[in-house]
């Protein structure tokens, strides 16, 4: 079901080449997808045209400024080689040097919208085109060149021709990250609407829902305004649309579902507050479909993506779980099911995407510090053994996994017992070796609350040892971590002192 997008567009046999540059175009793609999952990031996206021609070998790939001017100067006067020269020029303008020439020229984006909105489809097409190489400029100063295009570039999202609506997505999603300009001139001039309605109109074109994706991406992350810009989306249709499409399409792939579920990451840590997103049943559905995932990689699915839609959902329940109330959380969540899911994806990515293993760590963290009832279902279903079996490892997921272990000891004191019972209490005595003092202070206040819940506990404890080894800690630590050791062997298990003569002899 979790198959991966191959091809975004249906197109006839183009040449070896041509493959070859929308495979290496796609992987490209898929690079920026990943360094967005590590960090957030904007990205830029450059549409192929289905019916591009293969390469010339013996063609300048550097055209001169007099190439461009030749161009311009060639565009004026209206007549039937107007698209040649447009479709020439599209090519041309992908240099990055013939961009800041042909903005340069007078009158060149006057030109540019004139065609754009003309009555001859092909010539706008065309020059769509021309403003797509623009937008995907490397020098900061096109895109606000640009801005006179970008209300017509609006106005046709709403328009019949898909291929042409996407080429406008793609365009506007490339101008938003240069400028604040731009991005306060696309907000003013109705950007919002004009994607809500677009995505409305167009939810069963996934090819189109893609697109909208990844410019309502690229315009939440603008970090002036962003509260002006959330609220107004979240005032508008869509987040309801997004999450109308967030379900894979096994036909099309992943990438549309990916996009949607970013845009929601976006919304979900942008805001404080998340009641709009839990009232349109946001965390039920990405906690449903973690389920699913979670089902679908513990089955041996490892497919190539599959952790490139994980990760923004993963981060989305994270955040919605912050603004759900404790008494609804099993509305809002579910069953048990999401924590048996966050567990295979742990245990799956723990090698592979350690920062994946991590995340998963992290809502599961989440999830038991709001609810006893999520504690005690790690506890009836056997999972916390191999939680216990992540502490030696590093990277973050061994302090996330003692921060869940805390929570279910925090909740009851029958937890206490029954988390001695699956093997913490040895688990500890290792951990308060580490030279990590996070995780020595980490241990010392689970091993708090496991003593101080019982004789039985404590007990135990001491017979693995456990005297020498907190006289071993306050001997070797300072300030914090020493005076907690001192506060449990004083208060709390020198009573039990008999119990070391025959388990941990001294010389």
């Amino acid at each position: 079901m979790w198959r991966l997008n191959k091809v975004r567009h249906k197109s006839g046999r183009q040449g070896d080449s041509l493959e070859e540059l929308k495979l290496k175009r796609r992987e490209h793609e898929k690079a920026l997808r990943r360094a967005r999952r590590d960090r957030q990031l904007v990205s830029k996206r450059l549409l192929l045209n289905d019916d591009e021609e293969q390469p010339d070998p013996t063609m300048d790939t550097h055209p001169g400024e007099q190439d461009v001017v030749s161009l311009f100067l060639k565009l004026q006067p209206s007549g039937p080689g107007r698209e040649a020269h447009l479709k020439a020029l599209s090519k041309v303008l992908r240099d990055p040097s013939a961009q800041l020439t042909f903005i340069k020229q007078e009158n060149s984006m006057h030109l540019l919208v004139g065609l754009l909105t003309g009555s001859d489809a092909t010539c706008r097409l065309q020059a769509a085109r021309c403003l797509h190489e623009l937008s995907h400029s490397p020098h900061a100063n096109v895109s606000p060149a640009c801005l006179p295009a970008t209300p017509y570039l609006l106005t046709y999202l709403s328009g019949q021709s898909t291929k042409f609506t996407e080429l406008c997505l793609y365009t506007l999603g490339n101008l938003c990250p240069d400028s604040d300009i731009v991005k306060e001139k696309l907000l003013a001039q109705g950007i919002v609407p004009a994607l809500a309605n677009c995505l409305e109109n167009q939810r069963h074109n996934l090819a189109v829902v893609e697109a909208v994706g990844f410019t309502l991406s690229q315009f939440l992350q603008a970090k002036d305004a962003a509260e002006k810009i959330l609220l107004a989306v979240l005032a508008s249709s869509l987040p309801s649309s997004l999450l109308s499409v967030l379900t894979p399409d096994p036909k099309f792939g992943l990438a549309p579902a990916i996009e949607c579920a970013w845009c929601l990451h976006y919304l979900t840590c942008g805001m404080k507050d998340n009641r709009v997103l839990l009232a349109h049943g946001a965390l039920l559905q990405c906690s449903s479909l973690l389920v699913s995932l979670g089902g679908a990689v513990a089955e041996g699915n490892k497919e190539e993506g599959l952790e490139l839609f994980i990760c923004p959902l993963l981060r989305c329940v994270g955040n919605l779980l912050s603004s759900c109330p404790v008494a609804d959380l099993s509305t809002h969540v579910g069953d048990a099911r999401l924590v048996v899911a966050l567990c295979a994806l742990l245990q799956v990515y723990l090698q592979t995407q350690p920062a994946l293993a991590r995340q998963s760590a992290w809502v599961l963290n989440n999830l038991t510090a709001h609810s006893s009832a999520f504690c005690s279902a790690l506890l009836t279903l056997n999972l916390v053994p191999g939680l216990i079996k992540l502490l030696p490892f590093s990277q973050g997921i061994n302090t996330m996994i003692l921060r869940i272990l805390a929570n279910i000891a925090h909740k009851k004191k029958e937890f206490c017992a029954q988390l001695a019972h699956r093997g913490l209490l040895s688990a500890l005595c290792a951990t308060l070796k580490m030279a990590d003092q996070e995780m020595v202070t980490l241990s010392m206040e689970v091993l708090y609350m496991l003593v101080v819940s019982g004789p039985q506990v404590a007990e135990e404890f001491v017979r693995q040892g456990g005297l020498s080894l907190l006289e071993a800690v306050q001997y070797n630590s300072e300030g914090e971590i020493r005076g907690r050791a001192t506060h449990l062997l004083e208060e709390h298990l020198l009573s039990y002192s008999s119990y070391c003569s025959d388990n941990n002899p001294r010389s």
